[in-house]
């Protein structure tokens, strides 16, 4: 019997069950990034031969950044053959563009990295150069007219048959796309791929070179520590390589390759701002050793 000074609770009626796929606004990868989830924990941070030096170092003018790379006894002829990068947010103060990169290698070679962002909705356009050749100037545009669609067009600014173009489209957990290059306009056939993300399961598959060569990977989280990881790839002739791996705490790695080999590889903050990042690998060449640190 309800109490005549309490209000009567409101009636909900039962839920009802629904069935759909959650499309959420996942923005999508570039197309070579597809398998990044794997190949990540296989191929980043192995540093398994040389001796690296890094400095990075961020200034008040305008967020100008300079980074360095002493490669120490990499060439008999030098022994701390370097290359410099600087990156401008605001290059001397001018906000209608950025310059990601300029930088010079130890060859003297130089790279140009500039982008204009929002030149429309959802477009960006870029321009890299060796600041030498007019020829090798290229133009890339990158269009997201919605989040889970992107769009990327390279081409020679010279000479603009010669291009790039991919397209990549993320729903929900699932993200494919395709690129081609020039040859398409002969009959070529551009590369496909597909990945699928899945609370702790990652896998995807890409179909290159005419759709003669296939690439598969997979990881899995079995927990917050521990990753595992394994890629392979075949042809029309069958198997071609493989490799496996596990990472854990994202500071340690291990991984075997087909070939035989097998390497091991480790990260320590010493200090803040100071990390020294080491490694070795075991071949039928023999062992090698690297070790790195980077300074920030």
């Amino acid at each position: 019997i309800q109490h005549p000074s309490r209000p009567r609770p409101p009636i909900v009626p039962p839920s009802k069950p629904t069935f759909f796929i959650s499309l959420s606004n996942m923005a999508p990868v570039k197309f070579d990034d597809i398998p990044k989830v794997a190949t990540g924990i296989l191929d980043d941070d192995y540093v398994v031969s040389g001796y690296v030096l890094k400095t990075k170092q961020k200034t008040a003018f305008h967020g100008t950044s300079f980074s360095s790379q002493v490669d120490i006894f990499a060439d008999p002829k030098c022994a701390t053959p370097a290359k410099v990068t600087f990156a401008m947010p605001k290059p001397f103060g001018c906000e209608h563009f950025t310059v990601n990169k300029l930088e010079m290698d130890k060859a003297g070679k130089f790279k140009l990295e500039a982008a204009k962002g929002d030149v429309l909705n959802g477009l960006k356009v870029e321009v890299k150069s060796d600041l030498k050749d007019l020829n090798k100037v290229m133009v890339c545009k990158t269009y997201n007219p919605v989040p889970e669609l992107q769009a990327k067009h390279d081409f020679l600014a010279m000479n603009p048959k010669e291009f790039t173009s991919e397209v990549t489209y993320a729903a929900g957990k699932v993200t494919v796309g395709a690129k081609c290059s020039n040859a398409i306009l002969s009959g070529g056939i551009p590369d496909f791929g597909l990945r699928l993300l899945n609370g702790p399961f990652f896998c995807s598959l890409m179909a290159t070179k005419g759709v003669s060569t296939f690439d598969a990977a997979a990881s899995f989280n079995v927990n917050p520590c521990v990753k595992v990881a394994a890629k392979c790839s075949a042809t029309q002739k069958g198997f071609s390589s493989g490799t496996a791996g596990l990472v854990c705490k994202g500071l340690y790695k291990a991984k075997v390759c087909s070939d035989g080999s097998a390497s091991i590889a480790g990260k320590h903050a010493i200090a803040k701002g100071l990390v020294l990042q080491g490694g070795m690998k075991y071949s039928s060449k023999g062992p090698t050793f690297g070790l790195q640190l980077s300074i920030e």
